[in-house]
């Protein structure tokens, strides 16, 4: 395995598994997997499994680390929700496995992909990590909607939350604003705006209220249906979306959520840059 804290430890205990880093971002935590020298492959039950915290390790994704599928990235990474579903895009898992891979090939910028494309990570500090996640789409093909619609204000609603702007960055979102996110029963109406018919996909769903014009405050509940602590790819389209209804115009805010901050920055072309932390929790083996 190349992940380098498992360099002293694996001779001689590898009948005991395949060895496995644990780390979360802002607590949304992961089981990475190194599937470069020898493929790692697993049926839905034993991936629904690990994730379990009560029968496996626990985590809100598996992360699966393959060989480059094209000449300028690192790795390829695949990202499975515990349901066993694979996704697209996840930013605090980005962010953990940007750090990672950084510090084994020893450099301070690299590119990885996904299924949901290109995603350049560099340092940004001790424990942090800049991801740049590519570049937010607004039409309704790309997010994609079942219909035709104005994305940036999608004929939806459950309760108190209504008009949403529609965006995808990798994987498909909503985000209503609201005047208080603590008021908000997220739980309540989630599930039902996750598979609303006009999100073929399915959405995350994001609610979000603006404090001034350089910080938000965000919860998200996530595909396949939890309320997460914290979203890498919801506080980018966050700040996307509060440009696109004209509430700042701040090219730099704080994201602020359940578990911790990052830092959004929004570049030329409509590409997010998102800096937040990484932390490494243990290794181990699974059996």
């Amino acid at each position: 395995m190349q992940i380098p804290w498992f360099s002293n430890t694996r001779e001689g205990l590898v009948h005991l598994g395949r060895p496995f880093v644990k780390m979360h971002g802002l607590r949304n935590d992961f089981v990475i997997v190194d599937g470069r020298q020898d493929p790692f492959h697993l049926s839905i039950n034993e991936i629904i499994q690990i994730c379990d915290r009560h029968q496996g390790v626990g985590a809100d994704e598996l992360l699966i680390v393959e060989p480059p599928r094209t000449p300028e990235t690192y790795a390829f990474i695949r990202i499975i929700n515990p349901d066993g579903r694979e996704v697209e895009a996840c930013g605090n898992a980005t962010r953990c496995i940007g750090w990672l891979l950084l510090k084994e090939s020893d450099q301070e910028e690299l590119r990885i992909q996904t299924l949901g494309g290109v995603l350049t990570c560099s340092l940004a500090g001790e424990k942090q990590v800049s991801v740049e996640m590519g570049k937010i789409m607004t039409d309704w093909q790309d997010i994609p909607l079942s219909e035709k619609m104005d994305t940036l204000h999608l004929n939806i609603e459950a309760g108190p939350l209504k008009d949403p702007v529609g965006m995808n960055i990798g994987n498909p979102h909503a985000v209503f604003f609201v005047e208080d996110v603590d008021a908000i029963d997220l739980p309540k109406y989630g599930k039902a705006l996750q598979t609303h018919p006009i999100f073929p996909e399915e959405a995350n769903i994001g609610v979000a209220q603006l404090l001034n014009s350089k910080t938000l405050k965000l919860s998200v509940w996530e595909r396949p249906g939890v309320l997460t602590t914290a979203c890498g790819t919801g506080a980018c389209v966050a700040v996307a979306a509060a440009h696109r209804r004209g509430l700042t115009r701040e090219k730099t805010m704080t994201v602020i959520m359940p578990a911790g901050s990052v830092t959004i920055e929004l570049k030329d072309q409509n590409i997010a840059v998102m800096t937040g932390p990484v932390e490494f929790c243990y290794v181990g083996y699974l059996l």
